[in-house]
């Protein structure tokens, strides 16, 4: 699987290892060659890690649909990640998350990484994406606005989004396009 390429990021698939490091660096010394921003990897992280490394030992890699590390192209400093929560149910829908270090935030890169990764599911085959933030998370809520979807649902803990597509799938995305 090759990254996935905007302006400013690339959204690197992990791989099984590199998942294990994830998971291994949040709580010891980083022990490989990878750029890491302060505070990455988060809780999220670890967990997504954990998620992805639980599904390939049950069913096997679901890349393209796992998860990818967000690094920034001029340092490739690694600054949160954005993930398929699994390959795509019986209506063609996947669930998404996404998070960055704290001073990450704010500069447009979640809606840069997000925007690509809806782009990347419909050019292979995915019909929707859904996902959702707390209701306090209004910057989530933006960032779910600013690439289309919208709100279907809440309760008292969550807001809950859409997008899907109903004339289908665009073509398919090759893995290290330019996305914008």
């Amino acid at each position: 699987m090759e990254d996935l390429v905007t302006a400013r990021l690339v959204l690197h698939p992990l791989t099984v290892a590199e998942a294990r490091q994830l998971v291994v660096g949040a709580a010891s010394e980083r022990t490989h060659g990878d750029l890491w921003a302060p505070g990455y990897p988060d809780e999220g992280d670890v967990v997504g890690a954990r998620r992805f490394l639980r599904t390939c030992a049950s069913t096997g890699d679901p890349q393209p649909f796992g998860p990818y590390e967000i690094r920034r192209r001029q340092d490739g400093l690694a600054v949160g990640g954005v993930a398929f929560h699994g390959l795509a149910d019986d209506r063609g829908i996947v669930t998404i998350g996404y998070g960055l270090v704290p001073w990450a935030q704010g500069r447009g890169y979640a809606t840069e990484a997000l925007r690509a990764l809806l782009e990347f599911a419909r050019g292979n085959g995915v019909t929707g994406v859904e996902g959702d933030t707390d209701q306090q998370n209004v910057a989530s809520q933006r960032v779910m606005n600013a690439v289309g979807m919208r709100l279907v649902a809440q309760d008292d803990r969550l807001k809950y989004y859409r997008i899907s597509w109903p004339d289908g799938p665009a073509s398919a995305v090759s893995g290290a396009a330019e996305l914008s």
